[in-house]
């Protein structure tokens, strides 16, 4: 009889929290409290701060993430590229298409394919190589100005920076003046050495191996300084060879020639494929030296690849056409708008926008300077300036 009450009395008894639907869902979870361990609530502040970081290091680093809105932001990214191809597109035609000489398009078109046609000379002795010149040392200083920003943590960063752009830039004039050099094939060696030459003393002076960010772009602007200074004494000084000089320094698509751009390939192209691969590399060190090693990259190791690849692009580029500033620059910030920091996605935007900028600048010339053209380097100038100016009050209004 007793046994009977006491069973009774259990099946009386309350019923679990399944039974009660008025009960919070996160009251019946279940953990330790204060360790997240099978439950929401016991998730501490540490633990929520950790997941944030390892979430956005994976992410940063190219690690999946798991997550649809990722895969989302991806394929938005992916139509952006091909919006880029297809304006880089748009804009390879508008450099074949105008010059200084007004052709119709019909003329073009059998400048392209009729070797009678009286623009045929036109087409391809002067347009097409200088399109391809535009091509590959846009791409070139695109890419370069990118690798440079995230190596050195410095969104004001371009290739003139670390003074690379400057060393190529001295040792042809110095070719030019002291040695009689004339040609790409003379410039190219010279431009090579000036800039391997100051890569080298920029990271010696920078710290070697113990190299930061801040210390390379110190090093770099006032090696820069002193190499634009004996630029122009050597152009003030040398007057037989300023005005070839000049118009080099300047930064011209103007005397593009196909041997020019086969010579200047190979080296764009070794350039390009160095910086692609320092993608994750460079995702990895933006999160600081330490957080690199631990997600097993080697910062000392991808700094000296960096400064390899901006080198190669840098002299390529520099022998080509002359030291044009800003599109290394510009063309990053208007990419990382786009695609945020990912360097997995920034350096193809910067390979395929930063020839619109060099080529929409050249083109833009031709027609404002017509009968005879502004240089690209001059274009660029007018239209970097007012985005420099305007990217530093933006700044200083963001810290106010």
């Amino acid at each position: 009889m007793t046994l009977i009450k006491s069973r009774q009395a259990q099946g009386s008894s309350p019923a679990p929290d399944s039974a009660h639907p008025e009960r919070p869902p996160e009251a019946r979870q279940t953990g330790r409290p204060g360790t997240g361990a099978g439950t929401d609530e016991g998730a501490g502040p540490a633990d929520a701060a950790g997941t944030a970081d390892a979430t956005a290091a994976s992410e940063r680093y190219g690690m999946p993430a798991g997550s649809g809105g990722r895969r989302g932001g991806n394929l938005l990214r992916s139509a952006g590229l091909l919006g880029a191809t297809g304006l880089l597109v748009l804009v390879l035609a508008l450099s074949i298409a105008v010059g200084a000489k007004q052709l119709s398009l019909h003329e073009v078109v059998q400048g392209l394919s009729d070797p009678g046609s009286p623009a045929y000379s036109v087409v391809h002795e002067m347009r097409l190589p200088r399109t391809v010149l535009g091509l590959l040392a846009g791409a070139a200083l695109g890419l370069a100005g990118c690798v440079m920003q995230a190596l050195t943590r410095n969104p004001l960063a371009d290739p003139g920076l670390l003074g690379i752009n400057g060393g190529a830039a001295a040792a042809v004039v110095t070719a030019i003046s002291f040695f009689g050099v004339s040609g790409y094939t003379g410039y190219i060696g010279f431009a090579f050495a000036g800039a391997a030459a100051v890569s080298v003393a920029v990271y010696a002076v920078g710290g070697g191996r113990g190299a930061t960010p801040a210390r390379l772009a110190l090093a770099g602007t006032a090696l820069n300084a002193a190499l634009i200074s004996y630029v122009n004494a050597v152009q003030l000084l040398d007057t037989a060879s300023l005005d070839r000089m000049r118009f080099w320094t300047v930064g011209s698509l103007a005397r593009a020639q196909d041997d020019t751009n086969l010579k200047a390939l190979p080296f764009v192209l070794a350039g390009v494929l160095v910086a692609l691969a320092l993608a994750r590399p460079l995702n990895a060190l933006a999160l600081g030296d330490e957080a690199a090693r631990a997600l097993g990259s080697r910062p000392e190791l991808t700094r000296g690849a960096a400064i390899v690849a901006v080198t190669l692009l840098c002299g390529a580029a520099t022998a080509a056409c002359g030291p044009i500033v800003f599109v290394g620059l510009m063309v990053p910030h208007m990419v990382r708008s786009l695609t945020g920091p990912d360097l997995r996605w920034m350096l193809p935007y910067c390979a395929l926008l930063a020839p619109v900028l060099m080529l929409g600048a050249d083109v833009l010339g031709r027609v404002l300077g017509r009968p005879a053209e502004l240089q690209a380097g001059i274009v660029t100038v007018v239209l970097g300036g007012p985005f420099f100016l305007y990217f530093v009050r933006r700044r200083r209004v963001a810290r106010a």
